[in-house]
């Protein structure tokens, strides 16, 4: 299928400290294949053990290596190693979404990879600033550099105002995992 080229090619950006960045990229990456889009989804600092990528989805997803332990934890030699694969990654699939047409692209926890120094942020802004015209492209994570929300035409803040876990209440299967 062709791309449609009609109005699309924005840049979003889901940021704040709440939960559902994620959960809102994933419903506009179903809403786009609703509509016919073609959409590419990959997730940095995740290990995809989430009810989002279980089972069937209606975009294809570009996994990576999963991560499973917090940045905080790694030795120099594992940060090193994940911020070769992110770098690698986020090249690839913004080759990927190029060369085959892709209409939506999905970088889940780009902005704090970014923040990490797991990807350079100067090369993800040269890859969006460089995109096909009709690439949309939907960044996640917290605190985004001025640089992305420059570059961004959507930015959405997602604050807690309260959540279950505050009570005590753990993660639950389905809802927040």
């Amino acid at each position: 299928m062709e791309p449609k080229k009609d109005k699309f090619g924005l840049i979003h950006i889901y940021c704040g400290n709440g939960k559902g960045k994620t959960t809102a990229a994933v419903g506009l990456c179903v809403r786009a294949c609703g509509r016919g889009r073609k959409c590419l989804w990959t997730s940095f600092l995740k290990d995809y053990d989430s009810g989002e990528f279980m089972g069937t989805t209606p975009f294809t997803i570009y996994p990576g290596e999963p991560v499973r332990q917090f940045v905080f934890t790694m030795t120099e030699k594992q940060k090193q190693a994940t911020a070769n694969e992110h770098t690698q990654r986020l090249k690839a699939v913004f080759s990927k979404a190029e060369q085959e047409n892709f209409d939506l692209l999905v970088l889940d926890e780009s902005i704090a990879s970014c923040n990490l120094n797991l990807i350079p942020t100067d090369l993800l802004v040269r890859l969006l600033q460089k995109k096909p015209s009709h690439l949309e492209v939907i960044l996640t994570g917290r605190d985004p550099k001025p640089e992305l929300i420059e570059l961004a035409h959507y930015v959405s803040e997602i604050r807690p105002i309260k959540h279950p876990y505050d009570s005590g209440i753990p993660s639950r299967e389905g809802i927040e995992n």
